[in-house]
């Protein structure tokens, strides 16, 4: 069976997976998003340049 020293070292793997896991599921959802929103912003301010200068 497990000693509590190989005990504390699966828990710490463990943990230490899981954050990486949800840290990975986080940027996967955030970045698009984030990404999406930027260019959008680009798009609307050269728009409004270009309807500026038109008139």
């Amino acid at each position: 069976m497990f000693e509590f020293d190989q005990y504390l070292g699966f828990l710490a793997f463990i943990t230490i997976l899981s954050i990486g896991f949800w840290l990975m599921f986080f940027l996967v959802g955030i970045i698009p998003y984030w990404i999406g929103g930027a260019l959008t912003e680009e798009f609307k301010e050269r728009r409004k340049k270009s309807k500026l200068k038109q008139e």
